[in-house]
C-alpha cells in the first residue's frame, strides 16, 4: 500500500477554481491507477475522475468538462482541477490508489485513500 495526502481544498465562491493535490509516498506511484473521489454530507461517497497508469482516463458524467484529472509521476503527485465550481461540488474529497491500470469508479475497487480535503462552494 501507500500513503495519500490531499490538499488545496477551501472555501470559494461559485463559479471559482480549485486545484486539489494528492502527493503519495512510495516507489509504486507511477503503476498505480489514482482517482478522485467526494462525499457531501448524508450522501455516499461518489466517483469523480481517475487515471490509470497507462493513460486511461474517466470521468463522472456530471463533472465532464469541468474537471481534470492530472499525474506528475515525478512528483508522485496526482491533481484535480476544477472549474466554474457549483454548490453542489461541495463535499470532502479523498484520493484513491489502486494496483492496475483500469480507471476504476467504484471505491471497493481502491486499496489506499488519503483523508480528504474539504472543497466548500458558496453560492
Amino acid at each position: 500500500q501507500v500513503q495519500l495526502v490531499e490538499s488545496g481544498g477551501g472555501l470559494v465562491q461559485a463559479g471559482a477554481s480549485l486545484r486539489l493535490s494528492c502527493l503519495v509516498s512510495g516507489r509504486t506511484f507511477r503503476t498505480y491507477t489514482m482517482g478522485w473521489f467526494r462525499q457531501a454530507p448524508g450522501k455516499e461517497r461518489e466517483f469523480v475522475a481517475a487515471s490509470g497508469w497507462g493513460g486511461r482516463i474517466r470521468y463522472q458524467d456530471s463533472v465532464k468538462g469541468r474537471v481534470t484529472i492530472s499525474r506528475d509521476n515525478a512528483k508522485n503527485t496526482l491533481y484535480l482541477e476544477m472549474n466554474s465550481l457549483k454548490s453542489e461540488d461541495t463535499a470532502v474529497y479523498y484520493c484513491a490508489g489502486r494496483v492496475g491500470n483500469c480507471p476504476a469508479s467504484t471505491p471497493p475497487d481502491y486499496d489506499s485513500w488519503g483523508q480528504g480535503t474539504q472543497v466548500t462552494v458558496s453560492s
